[in-house]
Order: C-alpha cells, then structure tokens, then sequence
C-alpha cells in the first residue's frame, strides 16, 4: 500500500460528503488518506507554513501559497447564492457598522475578502476593530453583545435566526450583482513537490469520491452526522445542498473565471499579492 496522503479540512458536512468515500477506501485506486479536521483558519495557517499533502483552505489564501500548492480542480466549494452574511442584532443599514467591532472566522478567508470588497463601498469611513473568532461563536458573539457585528459562513445562512439575529448584508449577494460571478469560496490545495502523476491521482480521486457522494448519499450520512457537532440532520443536507454542486465535480472556465476574478480584484484594491499569469494552472 502506498504511504497515506496527510490531509486536512473542516468537520462541516461539505468537506465530511465530498471526502467520505475516499477517506473510507471506497474510491478504487485511490492513495488512502491519513485525515486531520481542522476549521478553516487553522488550515490557512497550515498551509502558509506548509504543512500537510493536500489541505481544504479559503481561495483568498492562495496568493500567498501557490509557489508551493497547487490549486486541484475539484473537490472544493464555489456558487450562487452561499456567500457568507454580515449578522447584527437589530435591522440596521451598513453605514451603521461605521467605526464598529465585527467578528469574521479567518482574516485570510474568502468570507473576509468579499465582506472587505464590500465594506468599501458600502460602508464610509469603514468598520472599527475586526476580531477573529471561531465560526461557531461568532453568532453567540453577537447575540451576547460582544461584538457589534459577525461575519457568518456555512449553515449560519440556515439558523441565525434561532439566535434572534437579523441579516444586515448577504456578501454573496454584493458580490454576484456587481460582478456576475460565481462565489469562490473553498479550495482543495495539494504540494506540487508530491509530483504532477500523484497531483492527477489526488484530483481523479477527489471527483470520484464527490461522484460517489451524489450516487450513494446515504453511505456518507454517518460520517457527516459524526461531525456535524449536533447539528439537525435536515440542516446538515441544506449545507450539502448548496455547497456541493457543479463545481465541486469540476472548476471549469467559469470556476476559474470566478477564482481569477475575485483574486485579481482584490489585489488591485491591495488586499492581496497579485497572482502570476500561471499561478492557478493544474499540472
């Protein structure tokens, strides 16, 4: 048996269906895997100090990665209408977050980048403090007072309501109506040391296992629910629902066309390293 890939991403049920039957020697072929869960700020953070084989990280991170990963065509998290919500405790308008204190999971999330490309346009004079906190106490956070406001990803779209919050600004929503594209949100990154035969298994093994997914969805319901951290089962699919797609199997032009066109925006606003002509390319 070949040595396991190190891998890492997050317990949410995105990555748990995308990555069930590879991880579970289902995929036939495919190099088995030695798995680590991680929330997505601490797989940025990995994977600037280049740590494990293939990790799931946030495409605004790539800049500052893509010498040594390179960026696998499947397996990750892009759309329509999932992008990440700004979150307060009482209907406000966005010039009201002026000078305030806002959560956000990662400042090197794709969620952070957006609600930034945002925020100058929306908000004059910009946000106060930003504050990172792990995902699942930013809404807490926010109900509890601690913070004026909180920057939400994932299954918050579907229960911030349950914690009384309102939704001052959907990020997702900004960013298709003023650019037409898809949200980019997650990425599978693999080391381009590992070689590009291996780079061509590792993304023929994360389609396949996706493909899988959408076959059987019931064989990776344990996993997903195991890590779902309580989370209702009926939620759990809406977040599967929306973050699996089309993309997950396959960027194609219009994946890339969205990576490229949220990367080369922010950095001509200076949010990020510009990208070098290649730097997404596959092997």
């Amino acid at each position: 048996m070949s040595k396991p890939i190190k891998i890492a991403y997050s317990p949410c049920p995105n990555d748990t269906f995308v990555f069930d039957a590879w991880a579970h020697g289902r995929v036939p072929g495919a190099p088995p895997l030695d798995v680590t869960f991680a929330d997505i700020d601490i797989t940025n953070a990995m994977a600037e100090r280049g740590e494990f084989d293939v990790l799931k990280v946030s495409y605004a991170v790539l800049p500052w990665v893509l010498e040594e990963y390179a960026l696998l065509p499947c397996g990750g998290a892009l759309g329509r209408g999932c992008g990440p919500l700004v979150l307060t405790n009482e209907a406000q308008r966005p010039a009201d977050l002026a000078g305030k204190t806002v959560a956000v999971p990662s400042e090197r999330s794709t969620a952070y980048l957006l609600f930034r490309l945002w925020a100058a346009t929306e908000v004059p004079g910009g946000v106060g403090e930003v504050v990172v906190l792990p995902f699942h106490e930013i809404m807490p956070a926010v109900r509890d007072g601690k913070v004026d406001a909180g920057l939400v990803i994932h299954e918050a779209r579907f229960t911030y309501r349950d914690y009384g919050l309102s939704c001052l600004a959907d990020m997702g929503e900004h960013w298709e109506d003023t650019t037409g594209l898809a949200i980019p949100l997650g990425a599978i990154i693999a080391k381009r040391s590992l070689g590009a035969p291996l780079l061509r298994e590792l993304a023929e093994a994360a389609r396949a296992s996706v493909r899988m997914a959408w076959d059987d969805p019931e064989a990776s319901r344990p996993y997903v629910l195991e890590h779902a951290q309580e989370m209702d089962p009926a939620v759990a699919d809406q977040h599967i629902g929306l973050y699996v797609n089309e993309f997950t199997a396959g960027l194609g032009e219009p994946g890339y066309a969205a990576v490229r066109g949220l990367l080369t925006r922010a950095a001509a606003e200076g949010l990020v390293p510009p990208l070098g002509p290649d730097a997404l390319a596959f092997v």
